[in-house]
């Protein structure tokens, strides 16, 4: 890869040097698309993102992190590039990085990290941007995933909600502690006004979300809670199902979200009573779309699908699409 942006054992490292972007090792200074473990990690000297993420940011490196952060849309030039950073609708503060060179600007690259298409109301939308070279994830890059509206999917979770209530049961939905949980709590937002509870450690994210006066349904920790649970809904993250947190909750159903639902035998596998197909990763066919929509002369697919992405926008659209191994994946929903 011989672009403003190569692969190194380190991660993926600007044409001068002089910066990395979502940085799998130590760097000096690391552009970040969003703070998901995969693509936020620790060694960096200093991090450089959007405004709207930083507290989230510091809540997952440290108080002590040194971080510059930029508005969206904002230019700054870093030696011969002009970096800017763009919505990509993942998470709160999620960003697409735009890299132009100065001595050339019809050069640009546009690495996306992880990005979705579908309306959000916890985060600003996607912007396409068009671009010479498109770097593009590929989470659920098959045809099988195609998602519905979120909006959609919060009225089944509040049905189940509902029916749960009247037959006396605790709803324990399930759901990633970063983005997703305050996705659902924002999609309840236009339905009711009842309360939630939160696992401890999704509240502390959560609040961080409130403080951007994003608009969400009261919410409090389960802990702070000193009645009956049953008719309550309760989020959590998927790490504290089946774990001794759990034991304080009587008469359970249990649902998940996330666009792995989309597969049935997933759920099965995963022993959740409920799934509900939700997710904060581009679909396929919006994978597809954007790729195309950018106008990019070159395509690289990263983490996901891949192969299987790349190979359609060879073969099916005539792009030049090469897979592009990396260390991204592992965040809370790959």
């Amino acid at each position: 890869m011989k672009e403003l942006l190569t692969l190194t054992k380190d991660g993926l490292r600007s044409e001068d040097g002089s910066f990395m972007v979502d940085a799998w090792r130590n760097s000096d200074i690391n552009l970040l698309t969003h703070a998901h473990a995969d693509h936020s990690r620790p060694g960096a000297k200093e991090y450089w993102c959007a405004d709207s993420m930083k507290d989230i940011v510091l809540h997952r490196l440290g108080s002590q992190t040194k971080i510059k952060t930029f508005q969206y849309g904002e230019r700054i030039k870093l030696h011969n590039n002009w970096i800017s950073f763009h919505p990509a609708g993942h998470i709160l503060g999620s960003s697409q990085i735009r890299i132009e060179d100065t001595r050339r600007p019809s050069r640009v690259l546009v690495f996306t990290g992880d990005y979705k298409r579908d309306a959000d109301p916890s985060c600003v939308p996607f912007e396409p941007l068009e671009c010479e070279t498109f770097i593009t994830e590929a989470t659920f890059g098959l045809p099988i995933y195609s998602w519905r509206p979120g909006h959609e999917i919060a009225q089944e979770i509040f049905q189940w909600w509902q029916w749960n209530k009247t037959n006396n049961l605790t709803s324990i939905l399930f759901c990633y502690s970063l983005g997703k949980a305050q996705r659902v709590l924002a999609e309840l937002a236009s339905i009711t006004n009842d309360e939630v509870l939160l696992h401890g450690a999704t509240f502390s994210i959560t609040e961080l979300y409130r403080k951007q006066n994003v608009p969400m349904v009261p919410f409090r920790t389960a802990s702070e809670f000193t009645g009956d649970t049953r008719g309550q809904l309760v989020l959590a993250p998927p790490s504290a199902h089946r774990s001794p947190w759990m034991k304080k909750f009587k008469d359970v159903s249990t649902g998940f979200a996330s666009g792995w639902m989309a597969v049935r035998g997933v759920r099965r596998g995963r022993n959740y009573e409920r799934g509900f197909v939700l997710s904060d990763h581009a679909d396929w066919k919006s994978l597809v779309s954007t790729a195309l929509e950018t106008e990019a002369k070159k395509v690289y697919v990263t983490h996901g699908n891949k192969e299987t992405l790349a190979q359609f926008l060879r073969e099916q659209h005539g792009l030049d699409a090469q897979p592009l191994k990396t260390e991204f994946g592992s965040d809370e929903e790959s």
